[in-house]
């Protein structure tokens, strides 16, 4: 090349990177543009000043708001004020808490996704599918997020801001949703003695939402005092001021459970914040309603509604673009995955779902435990929560998605709105101590902040189920813990030593589960053992699966195994 020919190369090189180097500035400065979240205008932040008292190791207070653990092992958190304020102050009491909470939601994202470039990746996209989420959701609300953000650690800056994940966490729920389909989550509810004229009205369900272990370590139910709306109380985690499970002074009582969506575009108001104005605002079957009506949410979502003033419940459905109602037909009502009201019971979503998941056997196994009781008590609904079977209380496996005690509750609730009462499950999922406390009897104390006094009623708590904790539970904890070491094998390709012992020893502790011979299945195919992975895929079909696409993919297994054997 001549020169002057090179030089005009390298001329021409040079102001192709520069062109570059600018297209890249200027998309990222765009992007960052887009995507950043400013935090919201506050006049008067003087509650930053306020110094937590803490009165021992679980015990902390702050203006007459506090934070404590009782004696099983439940936190107790009393909040009152201006949004902002509560909101700060929810973080100065949980402050080490919500590090807890963020630390275990950040391990199971890395155990999930330990991918450092996909994680890179997920970050962007979650920023950029967020990015207006700020403006579908209530001012009030997103001065509470900012106040609780003041406490957040300084250890995930690498992530967004401490406004900002504070903020898309709260809608981590519904993009979960949209990206698993509720992989981890499959709650079911179901309300009974619906216009019985003895006050009987009861309402129970299990949040089957499961992170890790440590995620439901800290369970708090919180009591709150806003300065507009009613006084209401809820089941929740550090740093988390949206609904899953509540009640508010009315009796209104509120439950989300997820059903099957199509893959949302962008953020818009979280479902459990919806589920928040809800309890915060309506005080009858009518005003839920008309707030579900008017908000936009980004995935589906079924709310099931109790209310002391019509001594009734019903069930909202929502997808990002319809709304209906499903009013019971009788004096009970199920609500598990899926649509039941006519506008969604026949869409091809709907049906797709009821074909495939879990979801209707579950419906029917609750229809069932329900209809054994001429009146469901508080008892009766927390045997019913507890139930690990299957229809006609046929064994399916510890831990079985078709049943209603997956053993992966992060809690356990059972209202009675017309009391005003409500009992929370403590610890060992579902299968722990039920505290009952009445909503009215909390709210009516002049200062919460008493130091010792017990604020649950000592006499009407639902004891613990030993006989499952000592049996059950040990099983399926046992079953995890060897399912772990087993899928770790079969990640790394490593040989199992004494493999036969191993496998026993898996499928004895839960030997209806049709988890345990697939894996034993997926080792010996590995290693290439086909006659005994067929024996494996064959015997798990004669389990009860908790979804087609599982049996199909043995069934699949299966016919390629048969054609390597013979």
């Amino acid at each position: 090349m001549k020169p002057n020919k090179k030089y005009k190369y390298l001329i021409k090189l040079r102001n192709i990177s520069i062109l570059l180097v600018i297209v890249v500035v200027t998309i990222t400065i765009i992007f960052n543009l887009m995507t950043t979240i400013s935090p919201p205008n506050i006049d008067n932040m003087e509650v930053l000043d306020l110094e937590r008292e803490i009165y021992d190791s679980n015990y902390f207070i702050v203006g007459n708001s506090w934070l404590r653990k009782n004696a099983f092992g439940l936190w107790e958190m009393y909040l009152e004020g201006n949004p902002f304020e509560i909101g700060v102050i929810n973080g100065k009491l949980t402050k080490e808490l919500i590090k807890q909470q963020e630390d275990s939601f950040v391990d199971q994202i890395n155990t999930l996704v330990p991918s450092k470039g996909y994680l890179r990746f997920l970050k962007y996209f979650i920023a950029w599918f967020n990015r207006d989420m700020h403006k579908y959701v209530p001012p009030e609300y997103i001065e509470e997020i900012y106040g609780v953000s003041f406490s957040a650690t300084d250890n995930y800056e690498y992530i967004g801001t401490k406004y900002e994940r504070m903020l898309n966490y709260h809608g981590a729920h519904d993009i979960g949703h949209a990206l698993q389909n509720l992989a981890l989550v499959g709650c079911t509810s179901f309300g009974a003695n619906l216009g019985f004229n003895d006050s009987s009205l009861i309402i129970g369900r299990n949040f089957d939402f499961y992170i890790n272990d440590e995620f439901a370590e800290n369970k708090i139910v919180a009591f709150i005092k806003p300065d507009s709306g009613h006084e209401f109380a809820y089941v929740t985690w550090a740093s988390m001021i949206g609904v899953v499970s509540g009640i508010n002074k009315k009796g209104l009582t509120v439950t989300i459970n997820a059903a099957k969506s199509d893959m949302p575009t962008k953020a818009k108001m979280p479902i459990s914040l919806l589920a928040r104005e809800i309890l915060q605002y309506a005080g009858n079957i009518n005003e839920a309603i008309a707030i579900a009506r008017k908000r936009e949410t980004f995935v589906s979502e079924s709310i099931l509604v109790g209310s002391a003033e019509d001594n009734n419940a019903i069930i909202i459905e929502k997808s990002p673009g319809e709304f209906d109602t499903f009013y019971p037909k009788e004096d009970l009502l199920i609500c598990s995955n899926h649509f039941q009201s006519d506008k969604f019971k026949n869409e091809p979503n709907n049906q797709e779902y009821i074909e495939q998941s879990a979801s209707v056997y579950r419906q029917n196994r609750a229809l069932e435990l329900v209809s054994k009781h001429d009146t469901i008590t508080y008892e009766n609904a927390a045997s019913i929560l507890r139930d690990y079977n299957g229809i006609d209380d046929t064994s399916i496996g510890i831990g079985n998605e078709k049943a209603m005690a997956q053993f992966i509750s992060h809690h356990s609730i059972i209202f009675q709105p017309l009391q005003h009462d409500f009992w929370v499950s403590t610890t060992d999922y579902q299968f722990g101590a039920f505290l009952n406390y009445n909503v009215d009897n909390v709210f009516s104390k002049t200062d919460l902040r008493g130091i010792g006094e017990v604020i649950y009623d000592s006499v009407r708590i639902i004891n613990a189920d030993s006989l499952t904790i000592n049996n059950e539970l040990a099983s399926i904890n046992k079953f995890r813990k060897l399912k772990k070491v087993l899928i770790d094998n079969l990640n790394n390709g490593t040989d199992i030593k004494n493999n036969d012992n191993l496998i026993n020893e898996f499928i004895s502790v839960n030997p209806d589960y049709y988890q345990g011979y697939v894996l034993a299945a997926n080792y010996f195919y590995d290693i290439k053992d086909y006659d005994r992975a067929l024996d494996y895929y064959k015997l798990s079909l004669s389990k009860e699966f908790e979804n087609t696409t599982a049996a199909d993919n043995v069934k699949y297994k299966i016919t390629e195994l048969e054609s390597k054997v013979r």
